[in-house]
């Protein structure tokens, strides 16, 4: 589910760009996700994806899972877009898209793969227009969670004239034809690419996709103390760790 952030131009297609320039925070708490969930709003009416609400947010029980991580994209302390990753495996299969596309997810996870399953790409519509490299920078994050999570298969749902950036970019293949979302107004699409197979070819055309282990980690290993200064026990995750060795 993309925004309305434009992917159409190949002018942002560089070789290099300043990742220090770029912030991601994984979104824990409840301000930090009230945030998030008011820029989905402002972004999902700007395209007119949603209805409107008295609440002014747009948040689903995914957010919640502890198999999703949500994420704010900041540039100078400014919230300029947000991305949610979920991972399912065999032993956490829940995600957003087998809800729209079981048929096609379900013998994915019986075969004992694991999905990345980035959901909710959205931007600050008053200022995505001043980042081209916006769209790369955020979805870069699903690169990352790929290789964290050593997934087999990364996943896009998106709308029909979003298609062509995500096999230009990521390789991606669609796989089915535009079904309905919950709570959208406009069909999606479900695209799929074999992660391990295609990674050294996009990084290739975007070193800056690539990550650190130390990167990895900071993004995808949750703190154990909470905001709240509750002390948690969470569930272990059912994956293996990740490795520094890129896969041959």
């Amino acid at each position: 589910m993309i925004s309305a952030v434009q992917t159409s131009g190949r002018s942002s297609e560089r070789s290099r760009f300043p990742l220090d320039a770029v912030d991601y925070r994984l979104a824990e708490t409840p301000a930090d996700r009230e945030e998030i969930y008011r820029l989905r709003y402002r972004a999902y009416r700007e395209e007119g994806a949603v209805a409107p609400n008295p609440s002014e947010m747009v948040h689903d029980r995914y957010d919640d899972m502890p198999n999703s991580w949500v994420f704010g994209v900041y540039f100078d302390g400014v919230l300029m877009s947000s991305l949610r990753i979920t991972v399912a495996s065999p032993e956490m299969p829940d995600c957003p898209s087998l809800d729209v596309f079981p048929d096609l997810i379900r013998p994915q996870l019986a075969e004992g793969k694991v999905l990345v399953d980035p959901t909710r790409f959205v931007a600050d519509p008053d200022r995505e227009t001043r980042f081209p490299e916006l769209p790369y920078m955020t979805l870069r994050l699903a690169y990352v969670a790929c290789e964290y999570f050593e997934a087999d298969v990364g996943l896009a749902s998106v709308r029909s004239e979003h298609q062509a950036f995500y096999r230009r970019v990521f390789l991606h293949k669609p796989i089915s034809g535009p079904r309905e979302y919950p709570g959208l107004i406009k069909p999606i699409c479900l695209m799929a690419v074999d992660y391990p197979a295609m990674r050294d070819r996009v990084f290739e055309r975007y070193p800056y996709f690539r990550s650190s282990f130390f990167e990895r980690r900071k993004l995808f290993e949750r703190s154990q103390q909470q905001p709240d200064s509750t002390v948690v026990t969470l569930p272990e995750f059912p994956f293996k760790n990740a490795t520094i060795a890129p896969r041959s």
